[in-house]
Order: structure tokens, then C-alpha cells, then sequence
């Protein structure tokens, strides 16, 4: 197993810490990591996109002129697709975008997103938050001391309801539960920091999973 160091909020070093090989130490599988984000991606979309076929539009309801004699092409109705005002041919209605994504591949696109931030030295560990009340400038200032610049992904249990509200008004930070972690949100975050609490472990994630 890989031993990385663990931090107190302060920055200093509080012991060590073994990642689980089984879920930070994979091969990142990239095309299986491209196809879950993918599905997460499309099932965001709301799918709500809607046009009105000749069959919704208003009026047409008269002939506009008789079907002989006039040289013209017949027509039933104005509101057919080729005139201005009419329906609309094959255009987009309601629908899912969500895609069917098998339970494994979910699993391993997480591992492989994890055990590539932990290979990039991506991965923080904290002994625990101690905020013993709701402070912002104390979490910008705890993110400083632990060196971690850009987009940070912060994974908090439910204990730590006063870390959640000094973190959330941060622009560039993230809050996740553990049940909640994803490959998508792994991988669009530079930095990804766990507590002693919240490091997933294989049993862990097999629990949730089966969950």
C-alpha cells in the first residue's frame, strides 16, 4: 500500500496514512472513465426541449382554397410543415438523455479517477477538521497551509456539519459526501482532500455500492 502523510488543518504533518491499492492503486481505465462521465454528463440534461407539430399549432383549421382550378399545388391546411406558421417536421420533444451505466463500471471509473489524482500527488489527507464554529476565513486559511491552489474537492462526513458551512461559500471549493463521490467530480477538481473519516477503503465502496 502507498503511505502518504496526513495534515492537521494547520498544515503540519500528524502522522501517515496507507491508501487502499484497491482503490487508489488501479491502472486508470480511461475509455471506461469517457464513458461514465459521459452518461453523468447526459443525465444532467433536463430533456425538456419541445416543438409543436401541424397537430398543436393554432388555426389551419379551413382549407385555404379549393383543390381545383386555382393552378396552385392542393393544400388542406396552413399550418402543414412547409408554410410560415405551420408545425414543425421531426423536431425535438421530451425525452431522457439518461444512459444505462452497469454498477462495475461506475465503481471503476471512481477507482481509476481516484488512482489517478493519487498518482499525480493529487490526493490530501486531514486528521480532522477542527472548526468548532462555521468560519470561512479560517477554511481559506487551512486550504493556504496545505498548499492547495485551484479547484479543490473537499470530502466531508456528516460530523462535520461546521467544516461543510466554513468551506461552502468558497468559489473554488467543492463539498462531497463520501456516499456522493463520482469520477466526473473527481476529475474536474485539481486537488481532492479526505479526512481519517472519509478515505475510501475497497470495503467501503463495496458497501455503498450494494447500497
Amino acid at each position: 500500500m502507498t503511505q502518504i502523510a496526513v495534515k492537521n488543518p494547520a498544515g503540519t504533518d500528524a502522522g501517515t496514512v496507507d491508501l487502499d491499492d484497491a482503490v487508489f492503486g488501479v491502472q486508470p481505465n480511461v475509455p471506461v472513465m469517457h464513458q461514465v462521465v459521459t452518461a453523468q454528463l447526459a443525465a444532467r440534461r433536463a430533456g425538456t426541449q419541445s416543438t409543436k407539430t401541424r397537430s398543436e399549432v393554432s388555426g389551419g383549421g379551413a382549407k385555404p382554397y379549393r383543390q381545383k382550378g386555382t393552378g396552385n399545388a392542393r393544400q388542406g391546411s396552413t399550418r402543414a410543415p412547409h408554410f410560415s406558421g405551420g408545425g414543425i417536421a421531426l423536431g425535438p420533444k421530451p425525452r431522457s438523455y439518461a444512459q444505462k451505466t452497469p454498477k462495475k463500471m461506475v465503481r471503476l471509473a471512481l477507482r481509476s479517477a481516484l488512482s489517478d489524482r493519487a498518482a499525480t500527488g493529487a490526493v490530501t489527507v486531514v486528521e480532522a477538521w477542527d472548526f468548532d464554529t462555521p468560519s470561512t476565513k479560517a477554511a481559506v486559511a487551512a486550504l493556504s497551509a496545505l498548499g492547495l491552489e485551484g479547484r479543490v474537492l473537499v470530502v466531508l462526513s456528516d460530523a462535520d456539519a461546521a467544516a461543510a458551512l466554513s468551506f461552502r461559500n468558497i468559489p473554488e471549493v467543492q463539498i462531497i459526501r463520501p456516499a456522493e463521490l463520482n469520477a466526473y467530480d473527481v476529475l474536474c477538481n485539481d486537488h481532492i482532500v479526505f479526512t481519517r473519516a472519509t478515505l475510501p477503503s475497497a470495503v467501503a465502496t463495496e458497501s455503498e455500492a450494494a447500497k
